[in-house]
């Protein structure tokens, strides 16, 4: 009864009161964006792709079975990166790091819900584990990567915190692509994510956008 209930709230708001964030994602799923925009770039075997919150390895896997690329998933929650371990062995182009990305290193508290396992949102009730976390500003040097063909970003709010990084240490002109999923239930999102696309526009342009679902940016 209660998936009934949520089901028809969720179409009322989309249908009846017009939710901007409901529209954008059935836009999404009517233009078969995850099997689609999501996974279109003109990579090849010599290609880098960070993936940023791993989770199960899917994009990881479906990337290195299309391109052949070298791949490294980011994934602080034990479990998924177990996971993921588990998943991609074998694969030599993968390289599953048991840590998330952010400003500064350190130790945090994430809440541990499924695909929405975050660093940021407050779930009263949720379990919690300790993730490790290291400056994005070092992954290049540490990595010995010299461009990012792609960054994927979907950490469930550290988005806002791992771009503007970059940008500060002057290393989003080393990123090629950039597919970020930004949220909402951050505090004052959508302006964030405004000066964020701002901030962009000096060395990316925007490719496809479907706001806080999912969006693309190119190098220029």
């Amino acid at each position: 009864m209660k998936t009934v209930v949520n089901t028809l709230v969720t179409v009322f708001r989309r249908e009846v009161l017009r939710d901007p964030f409901l529209l954008e994602i059935k836009r999404w799923f009517r233009d078969d964006g995850d099997n689609t925009l999501r996974l279109n770039y003109p990579l090849n075997s010599e290609s880098v792709v960070w993936d940023l919150g791993g989770y199960q390895g899917d994009f990881a896997s479906e990337m290195s079975l299309r391109y052949k690329c070298r791949i490294f998933v980011f994934e602080p929650v034990p479990k998924f990166y177990a996971h993921c371990v588990e998943r991609l062995r074998g694969d030599p182009r993968i390289q599953c790091l048991p840590f998330g990305l952010s400003r500064d290193g350190g130790w945090l508290s994430i809440t541990d819900s499924e695909d929405a396992s975050s660093f940021v949102r407050d779930d009263q009730g949720s379990n919690s584990v300790r993730a490790e976390v290291r400056p994005v500003a070092d992954m290049f040097d540490q990595l010995s990567v010299e461009q990012v063909d792609l960054l994927k970003i979907n950490i469930e709010g550290g988005e806002f915190d791992v771009i503007p990084a970059l940008m500060d240490a002057d290393l989003m002109s080393r990123v090629r692509y950039l597919q970020v999923q930004f949220h909402n239930f951050v505090p004052n999102a959508h302006s964030k994510r405004e000066e964020i696309r701002r901030r962009l526009t000096r060395t990316h342009r925007e490719v496809w956008n479907y706001p806080f679902v999912w969006e693309c940016w190119e190098r220029m």
